[in-house]
């Protein structure tokens, strides 16, 4: 029924509006919730095609609550800012740039590979316990960091997250989760960390969901059907809201805690997939 795919979309929304700017992976709770509960194919013109779109383009929604967030930061034109302001905008603009070149080459070279062949609930589980481990690790042994502000990062540092960006194209490993972690090594402070991963995601998930878009229509030619122009508008506008909640609340914590929390809670998440997985569960 066309309603109970409205309510599906809603709660994907809310789930893509958290997992996506948290270390905690959106493909592990995307995959917990398609085995429990998933989308109908018989729904949409494109079936299975669209809902593989839906999940990408979902992702728009996402992006401009950082867009929204942070519009003053990220806006070189603005009225407000002093010319040194402005070029500085500019340089986080050039570093953006350049650290979303490592996932994007591999993204073209290796996403369909790596679908096919590392798109599994081990895989998975195994990504979620190991980066989960290493964010404990990391926090047991953090030095005082050297880079406290996103416009204190250079340029071999941007691309070296963006190298780090790059592993998140292996299921369960997080895209946040990739870059923040990286960023630490690096010797980020969370904060900026955790930045840095919100405007990396701006072009990298614009890229993704045009590849995506593209490929549908070449396959299911140009247009969508009301409904699911329906689904795609009410999952990006949920996504939007709950992910303005997650960012806020993200950069409010790590103001006063560590990242420990959310290896523990990897940890945990990659046991339930195993779980289920080898309890025959879980489809993937």
């Amino acid at each position: 029924m066309a309603i109970l795919e409205l309510l599906k979309t809603v709660l994907l929304g809310i789930i893509e509006g958290i997992t996506e700017w948290l270390p905690v992976s959106s493909t592990g709770h995307m995959i917990l919730f398609d085995s429990f509960w998933p989308m109908d194919p018989s729904q949409y013109k494109g079936g299975q095609a669209f809902i593989d779109l839906f999940l990408v383009v979902i992702q728009l929604g996402a992006i401009l609550a950082v867009l929204v967030l942070y519009r003053h930061k990220l806006n070189p034109w603005s009225r407000r800012k002093t010319l040194p302001q402005r070029r500085a905008t500019w340089s986080l603009w050039g570093k953006v740039i350049v650290g979303v070149i490592p996932a994007g080459i591999a993204g073209v070279l290796l996403d369909d590979f790596l679908f096919e062949h590392l798109y599994n609930a081990v895989t998975v589980a195994v990504a979620l316990i190991v980066y989960g481990v290493a964010f404990l690790f990391l926090e047991n042994r953090r030095r005082s960091p050297r880079v406290r502000s996103v416009d204190a990062l250079d340029y071999k540092t941007a691309v070296l997250i963006g190298c780090f960006q790059a592993l998140s194209i292996i299921p369960g490993t997080s895209r946040s989760g990739s870059t923040i972690l990286g960023a630490m090594i690096l010797g980020c402070a969370r904060g900026p960390a955790a930045e840095f991963s919100f405007f990396l995601a701006i072009p990298t998930m614009l890229g993704a969901s045009a590849l995506q878009v593209l490929k549908y229509f070449l396959d299911y030619g140009f247009g969508f059907t009301s409904f699911e122009v329906a689904v795609l508008l009410l999952g990006m506008a949920v996504a939007f809201i709950v992910s303005v909640a997650a960012i806020r609340g993200l950069m409010k914590f790590v103001q006063k805690h560590d990242f420990k929390p959310f290896g523990w809670y990897r940890i945990a998440l990659g046991a339930v997939v195993l779980i289920l997985f080898f309890c025959n569960v879980l489809k993937l």
